[in-house]
């Protein structure tokens, strides 16, 4: 069931994708706010509980259903994972923008290609080269497709594992949306109350950074993923996403980070990878990668299912 679930809730995403998750986005948004109101005195313990509370009760109340489903009939067991990967795996949310920026790229049209880079990023890109832009839309794949695809892949299976069904990519999605609105509350109104969900985010990213980072190597130029790994991740701003750059960088043979252009200004930024400066044709490569370390993982999981099986 799990491997199947992850197959159809992939084809579904590229046959009709949620582009904007706008409904699931508002709907989660509620429900963090009214632990937020209700808890948020600006001490840490505080975003202690209500971290655990909001997190327990979406865990639970999903965990709940699936069984109920599953006991009903295992069909509907199984729509309903694929119905929970649908809304919290997110392939083509990010492959649009990269798709695009790469045929705008080919097309020579470097002012399309930047108004689609400033949309994606939220950050204008106006003053960035053909070069750059590649780059910089190559570092938000890699992260994009470690947070939408294979993070929550692997909380997935875990989940279904442990035995909480498709709890375990709920448990994944809401660590990341937590982490990214309660980690970034400052001042005197909310003290220490977001330090927890950035502290949980970390622990249960984890593993699945180093698993996606393993797996950019093995599919790619491991000698040179490993090396960059070692060597760079840290000086990264957030090594956490150092991890999975400087790993896929060295994977493609590609050089990322280095300094950009902003407001006028050289915005510092360490070097990534080795090799060659990005440019359109090691965006196609970045396609690539990605969907090698997606078929690697089913076909593990496959293997594992089917050595299950056997036993």
């Amino acid at each position: 069931m799990t491997l199947f679930s992850l197959i159809v809730a992939l084809l579904l995403e590229q046959w009709q994708p949620l582009s904007a998750r706008k409904l699931p986005l508002d709907g989660l948004t509620g429900y963090v706010n009214f632990f937020q109101n209700q808890l948020n005195a600006g001490e840490r313990r505080h975003g202690k509980i209500a971290w655990s509370l909001a997190v327990l009760v979406l865990v639970v109340g999903i965990g709940a259903v699936y069984y109920l489903l599953d006991y009903v009939h295992p069909l509907l067991g199984l729509a309903f994972c694929v119905l929970v990967l649908y809304l919290t795996m997110g392939f083509r949310l990010f492959s649009h923008y990269f798709t695009d920026i790469h045929h705008a790229l080919r097309a020579d049209d470097l002012l399309r290609a930047r108004t689609l880079l400033s949309d994606w990023r939220g950050i204008p890109s106006h003053e960035l080269d053909s070069s750059e832009v590649a780059r910089l839309a190559i570092e938000e794949a890699l992260l994009a497709s470690h947070r939408h695809v294979f993070g929550v892949a692997f909380w997935f299976i875990a989940g279904m594992l442990a035995g909480i069904g498709p709890a375990g990519a709920a448990l994944y999605r809401m660590a990341q949306f937590l982490s990214r609105r309660w980690g970034t509350l400052h001042g005197e109104d909310h003290g220490e109350f977001g330090l927890f969900a950035r502290l949980a985010y970390h622990w249960i990213e984890w593993l699945p950074l180093r698993l996606t980072a393993i797996t950019f190597a093995i599919v790619g130029d491991f000698e040179d993923a490993v090396y960059c790994w070692r060597t760079q991740a840290n000086t990264w701003p957030d090594p956490e996403a150092g991890i999975v750059l400087a790993s896929g960088a060295g994977a493609l043979g590609v050089r990322l980070g280095q300094p950009i252009p902003d407001g006028g200004l050289l915005l510092d930024r360490p070097e990534l990878g080795a090799g060659d400066d990005a440019d359109v044709d090691f965006m196609q490569s970045t396609i690539g990668l990605a969907w090698r370390t997606l078929v690697f993982m089913l076909l593990l999981l496959l293997l594992l299912t089917l050595s299950t099986l056997v036993g």
